[in-house]
């Protein structure tokens, strides 16, 4: 797989482990020549420029924040953000330039550092994007285990108004058990069709860890890369864990990442499909049984 592409389904930014499971050294190499992946520091992969970001600040004044941050932190991301994204203190003029201007109070940590706290980056994306968009950027920054939910819990009840209840959503959906945002994406769709309840990363016996799991329908949502499916032995893998999930009686739903990140209406529409069959079928059974 091309890096670039393979970069853009880890969400952004990748570790070399991580790129060789979709590409080899070969291809990075020549992506790296031509520019169209960066490497801004050791074992560390990206699409964005970070330097271009960083440039930013200096022509600006001002301080790396929301995605730009994200990004500057290893975060992974729904997408990479367009314009360098830039925090500025109150009291500065509107610099010249396509950027993603914002302004607030900053401490004086951030000034120095030219980036801001990763709480606030959290709190930040969370009041000024989609929910999935945020929820990435959420779920990313627990995954790294330096911060936890009940701190941003705490931030986004204490952010300013405008935004709270966004953030607030952003901070109790947050869990660093889904993997990737493609993973988290997904799960945004799931938790928009009625009558559905999943759970990241639920235990299957016999089966195993799954994405997404709807214990009482006996639903199974699983996010499909080609990360472990592109070879013999994944191959093999796949088909016994799902011939052991249809033996249970479950019903599994496999999604690829150009699905969920280009066609979540279709995504969605085939979960509620699913969903209303299931529950027509536990209302059969139910009465049967009464």
């Amino acid at each position: 797989m091309d890096p670039a592409v393979a970069l853009r389904e880890l969400g952004g930014v990748g570790t070399l482990r991580e790129l060789l499971a979709y590409t080899n050294r070969s291809q990075l190499s020549a992506a790296l020549a031509a520019g169209r992946i960066h490497k801004p520091r050791h074992n560390r992969y990206c699409l964005a420029d970070l330097d271009g970001s960083m440039r930013a600040v200096a022509r600006t004044g001002g301080t790396a924040s929301h995605l730009s941050a994200a990004l500057e932190f290893g975060w992974k991301l729904k997408h990479d953000p367009v314009r360098p994204c830039i925090t500025l203190p109150r009291s500065a003029r509107k610099p010249e330039g396509a950027y993603e201007l914002h302004w607030a109070d900053l401490s004086e940590r951030e000034l120095r550092r030219d980036v801001t706290s990763r709480t606030r980056t959290v709190i930040d994306c969370a009041r000024a994007y989609d929910f999935d968009v945020a929820l990435c950027v959420a779920d990313s920054a627990l995954r790294e285990g330096i911060l936890d939910a009940d701190d941003l819990v705490i931030a986004a009840a204490r952010s300013p108004r405008t935004g709270r209840a966004k953030a607030l959503r952003v901070a109790r959906a947050a869990s660093p058990l889904r993997a990737n945002p493609f993973e988290t994406c997904l799960h945004v769709i799931a938790m928009s069709v009625p009558g559905l309840d999943v759970v990241p990363q639920g235990e299957v016996p016999g089966v195993g860890r799954v994405d997404l799991l709807d214990r009482a329908l006996g639903m199974v949502i699983e996010a499909e890369s080609l990360e472990h499916h592109w070879t013999k032995a994944g191959l093999q893998r796949d088909v016994d864990r799902y011939t052991k999930a249809a033996r249970l009686g479950l019903v599994v739903l496999r999604f690829s990442w150009m699905d969920v990140m280009f066609r979540p209406d279709d995504v969605r529409a085939a979960i509620e499909d699913v969903v209303r069959w299931r529950t027509m079928q536990a209302v059969g059974r139910h009465g049967l049984v009464a």
